[in-house]
């Protein structure tokens, strides 16, 4: 009996409707990034390990997919290193590369390697697939693709600012409404440092960032268990839990933390990027969120994030400012910051909100019905003029029942069929039929193209 065939669990197939809303998708995101001058590369699917572990902490390195070396692995491995069955060894043993977890440890790696290349400020964008060894479940796969926007060498907020348009105007495109957060990771630190615990701003960072998923008291169990004190745990209440304004939210950090010199110049970014957004008349709401960690090891300034508004979902769009990204390449001191659009997340809000443009799921325009040999080849000449005039057109290959022909039509959502039998051949004419409407007029090919532009 042949075997059932089957997919890994959280990766997806992806038909020909999917495709098409996808590369609605990719192309929205695409056309923005170009808008604002950033150039597009591409990386390898897999990297060494010895680049992707270590950059994005403990947890992050417990979701990297490792490949198995080629050849003879276990040769070098000893039967009581097997015995010790100690899982890390043995993987590193017998790993040398693995799946990229996202596009951003790569393109630091790109940027060391071909540093002599490039004209700083370089700014790039990213459309490819990233792999997580996750538990897969609604909104996370262990396969999807990101989207991303990065500007290295350069330490300037406008850097920031740009990146926030380009946030807004994409949603905007898509008609999603959504919430763009901000916080920052040195304002994190200063809470940290008056709260007496500078040494776990990673694991106080990690604990907050869950505080949507596991609420509060999760959170704070989270950090009693990392070894902060009650005490600790206390001062952080009113901090995770500020309310108000953005302005009222920044005027109470200046008090809270005006023994930080590294907090307040946190505050001091945020600020200037929310001044410098209002003049923009950003479509989105923008609100400073405390609790935002964004549980990465590698940002060092502002962190960004995005909630869709009328959709029970995760983030759809994340990202940050990570100044020492590159130092861990051998190029220390090239600021870098960028954001990352989830357009698998991304595809199910906009399919659970119904937000497709109508032409987005159909294929050809036009479906030009197979009468027989000779009608079929003129059709084939209507066909090419009209593809040249840049719109999609397809001529039936079989000779068979009408109907089957008109329900291939509806079946793949064409607007316009055309009927070309031996009079319209004879008096240069096309029947057009409008599917929608059911119209159907008697056109030369010229007012066709017209009619259909």
């Amino acid at each position: 009996m042949a075997q059932k065939p089957s997919i890994p669990k959280g990766t997806r197939d992806f038909g020909a409707v999917e495709m098409a809303r996808r590369n609605y998708i990719f192309n929205t995101i695409r056309e923005v990034y170009a808008l604002y001058g950033f150039r597009q590369i591409e990386t390898p699917a897999m990297e060494n390990l010895s680049t992707l572990m270590g950059k994005y902490g403990e947890e992050g390195d417990k979701l990297l997919f490792k490949i198995l070396n080629s050849g003879n692995f276990r040769g070098e491995v000893t039967a009581e290193e097997y015995a010790e069955k100690n899982s890390a060894q043995l993987a590193a043993r017998f790993c040398e590369k693995g799946l990229r977890y996202d596009l951003t440890v790569p393109f630091a790696r790109y940027v060391v390697q071909h540093r002599d290349e490039l004209q700083m400020p370089f700014k790039r964008y990213q459309i490819q697939p990233v792999w997580r060894a996750d538990r897969p479940q609604k909104g996370r796969y262990r396969e999807f693709y990101q989207c991303d926007a990065d500007v290295v060498g350069s330490d300037s907020l406008l850097n920031e600012v740009e990146l926030m348009q380009i946030v807004d105007e994409v949603f905007s495109r898509f008609g999603i409404r959504v919430c763009i957060k901000i916080n920052n990771r040195k304002i994190l630190s200063g809470i940290a440092e008056i709260i007496g615990a500078a040494d776990k701003i990673v694991d106080i960072t990690v604990a907050i960032d869950k505080l949507d998923k596991i609420g509060l008291d999760k959170v704070n169990e989270e950090l009693r268990a990392v070894g902060l004190s009650e005490e600790a745990v206390e001062k952080l209440q009113p901090i995770i839990s500020l309310s108000g304004t953005n302005e009222q939210k920044l005027d109470t950090m200046r008090q809270v933390l005006a023994a930080s010199e590294t907090g307040l110049k946190g505050v001091d970014e945020v600020a200037f990027v929310l001044n410098a957004l209002k003049a923009s008349e950003l479509r989105n709401e923008l609100e400073l969120d405390l609790t935002l960690a964004r549980g990465l090891n590698y940002y060092t300034g502002c962190i960004f994030e995005v909630k869709a508004l009328d959709v029970q979902i995760g983030s759809i769009t994340g990202g940050g400012r990570y100044d020492n990204l590159t130092g861990i390449f051998g190029l220390p001191g090239l600021s870098g910051v960028g954001i990352s659009f989830g357009a698998d997340r991304i595809y199910d809000v906009l399919t659970q909100l119904d937000l497709y443009p109508a032409e987005t799921n159909s294929g050809a325009r036009i479906l030009f019905i197979n009468f027989g040999a000779n009608e079929a080849a003129h059709c084939l000449r209507l066909a090419a003029a009209i593809r040249k005039a840049g719109i999609s057109a397809e001529v039936y290959p079989d000779s068979v029942k009408m109907k089957k022909q008109m329900s291939y039509a509806n079946a793949h959502k064409v607007p316009f069929v055309a009927l070309v039998g031996e009079s319209e051949m004879a008096e240069g004419k096309v029947a057009l039929k409008n599917m929608e409407t059911g119209e159907q007029q008697s056109l030369s090919i010229d007012e066709v193209i017209e009619h259909i532009k």
